[in-house]
């Protein structure tokens, strides 16, 4: 991110809208007018913005404007959705963290991250990822104590201020701890 892109010239080049738009206080270029919404979509990508030739993810544009500071790591989007940059559903984060608030795989049928069901032994399996190596947490007779294994590796491993959305972490609120 280059340096010369601050939160003064952010605020002097945008207005934000609290639906996590930016909007075009002055024209860049002949094309662009003042009072447009500024950015695209390519498809499945992030919202990127065009800045002197350089281009820019506006969420973390959005998050330079409200904080005053490009982060280190990765911006993440607490509710997993990319075109969300509303400034409170953003959060500066490590890139493993980030990785690790992603949605479920889709031929996940648990809806628990980490838990799947193995036919052939009729239990359910619980795993975890721990830098790109799968760990085998166990087989269980149940579907909560699968689930409560993994939140266990996930609270072991200091997940819980990266992801508190994490279904395991859900699960259990909602149907264990009633």
């Amino acid at each position: 991110m280059p340096k010369t892109i601050t939160q003064e010239k952010l605020k002097r080049m945008f207005d934000y809208r609290n639906d996590g738009v930016l909007i075009w206080k002055i024209s860049p270029n002949k094309r662009i007018k003042v009072g447009s919404v500024a950015g695209c979509f390519k498809f499945g990508e992030y919202c990127r913005i065009g800045i002197k030739n350089a281009f820019y993810k506006r969420s973390r544009l959005i998050f330079c404007y409200h904080k005053g500071y490009f982060p280190e790591g990765d911006v993440d989007h607490k509710n997993r959705m990319r075109h969300d940059d509303k400034i409170e559903n953003l959060r500066d984060v490590s890139r493993s963290c980030n990785i690790r608030n992603t949605g479920n795989r889709k031929d996940n049928t648990s809806s628990v991250k980490g838990v799947t069901f193995k036919v052939s032994i009729g239990e359910w399996c619980s795993r975890i990822s721990i830098n790109r190596k799968r760990c085998f947490l166990g087989h269980y007779k149940t579907f909560d104590n699968a689930v409560c294994a993994r939140l266990a590796a996930e609270q072991c491993l200091e997940w819980s201020g990266c992801d508190s959305s994490s279904p395991a972490y859900k699960y259990v609120k909602r149907y264990i701890l009633k």
